[in-house]
C-alpha cells in the first residue's frame, strides 16, 4: 500500500488527534471526520503540541507547522471518499461506532479498510449488519498514540485476511510493531493479560496483603525491568522454562478468580476520580503534581520508544 495515500480517521479526543498525529508523522494526507467544528481549533493546536515533541525528539523531521498543512478537519462524511484506510476513534459504544460506518460505507470504496480503535469491543459486533464487513478490523493503539509502538490489528469473524495484512504493512510503515490476531476474542492480547494482573493487584491491596505503593514498587522493578525487552514467552526461553511450570501448578488454584470489579475503583469512580486529569485517583495529588506525573509520562513514553525500538526482535536477529 502506497504509503503517501490519504488516511482518515474519525474522532479527535486525545487518543483520535494522537492516532492523526501518528499518521500525518508518517507523511500522510490525513482527513478527520468530527461532529462538531466546534472543537477544530482545540484539536489542532493539540495535534500541533504533539507534532512539535517529535520534532524535538528528532522523530519528524519536517517541519510540524507544514506537516499540519496535510490535515483537514470535516463534519461531512462524503469528504471521506476516495480514502484507502479509515480509523474511528470515539467512545466505546457499538450503537455510536456502527452509526459511523454505516455513513463512511455511503462514500467509501468496498475494497476501503475501516479500522475501529477498540479495546474491548469484539470486532465481530462491529461488523455485523454492514455492507462489507470482510474490510472491518480492530485497530488498537495504546497511548500515547503518536509515540508508542505498540499496535494490535484484529480480525472479526468476517474480516479477511488481506486487509489485516495490508493494515499490518502500512502500520509497520507508521514505526508500529504490530501484532496480529487472526481470531476475535474480547479484550484482544494485551488487555486480557493486562486485566488478569490488575485484578490480582487489587486482590491483593484489598485483602490487606500490601499497599497500592508496594503492588507498584514490585511491578514497576521486577516485570517493568525486562518486559520493553522481552514478552512474557522470551522471557521464560531466557530464564528457564521448567522453573515456570513448577510454579504454575502450586500457584494458579491459588489466584484471584473474581467476576466482579473491585469495590475499591467502583467507589473511586463513584467519587468523581478520573486520575491525573482532574487531580484525583488513588494516589493523592495536587494540581500541580498531576501535572507533572502527565508531563514525565510524556517523556518516559520516548525514553522507552527508544530503548524497545534498539532492542526490537528484529534488531538482535539481524545483528
Amino acid at each position: 500500500m502506497n504509503q503517501t495515500k490519504r488516511i482518515g480517521t474519525v474522532g479527535l479526543g486525545l487518543m483520535g488527534s494522537s492516532i492523526a498525529t501518528c499518521i500525518l508523522a508518517a507523511g500522510h494526507e490525513v482527513t478527520s471526520l468530527v461532529k462538531d467544528l466546534g472543537i477544530v481549533d482545540e484539536a489542532r493546536q493539540r495535534i500541533l503540541s504533539f507534532l512539535e515533541q517529535l520534532h524535538q525528539e528528532g522523530i519528524l523531521t519536517e517541519r510540524p507547522e507544514e506537516v499540519v498543512k496535510r490535515h483537514t478537519i470535516t463534519d461531512d462524511v462524503a469528504k471521506m471518499a476516495g480514502h484507502e484506510v479509515v480509523i474511528e476513534s470515539i467512545i466505546e459504544n457499538v450503537d455510536e461506532k456502527k452509526s459511523v460506518y454505516k455513513k463512511l460505507e455511503t462514500v467509501l470504496s468496498p475494497t476501503a479498510i475501516i479500522g475501529s480503535n477498540t479495546s474491548a469491543i469484539p470486532v465481530t459486533v462491529l461488523q455485523s449488519g454492514l455492507q462489507h464487513p470482510e474490510r472491518v478490523l480492530g485497530i488498537h493503539w495504546a497511548e500515547p498514540a503518536h509515540i508508542t509502538r505498540f499496535m494490535e490489528v484484529i480480525c472479526g469473524k468476517d474480516s479477511q485476511l488481506e486487509y489485516a495484512y495490508k493494515m499490518v504493512e502500512l502500520a509497520e510503515s507508521w514505526g508500529k510493531e504490530p501484532s496480529l490476531l487472526k481470531k476475535d476474542i474480547r479484550g484482544f492480547i494485551t488487555n486480557r493479560i493486562m486485566y488478569a494482573m490488575l485484578r490480582e493487584a487489587f486482590y491483593l491491596v484489598e485483602n490487606g496483603y500490601a499497599t497500592m505503593e508496594d503492588v507498584d514498587r514490585s511491578l514497576r522493578n521486577d516485570l517493568g525491568y525486562w518486559i520493553t525487552f522481552a514478552g512474557p514467552f522470551r522471557f521464560m526461553d531466557l530464564t528457564g522454562i521448567p522453573a515456570y511450570l513448577t510454579v504454575m501448578k502450586d500457584l494458579f488454584p491459588e489466584l484471584s478468580n473474581a467476576t466482579e470489579a473491585p469495590a475499591f475503583i467502583d467507589d473511586l469512580v463513584s467519587a468523581g476520580a478520573k486520575g491525573v486529569s482532574n487531580a484525583h485517583g488513588f494516589y493523592t495529588y495536587t494540581p500541580e503534581s498531576a501535572e507533572r506525573w502527565e508531563e514525565k509520562f510524556i517523556e518516559f513514553s520516548y525514553d522507552v520508544r527508544k530503548l524497545a525500538k534498539k532492542y526490537s526482535s528484529s534488531s538482535i536477529e539481524n545483528i
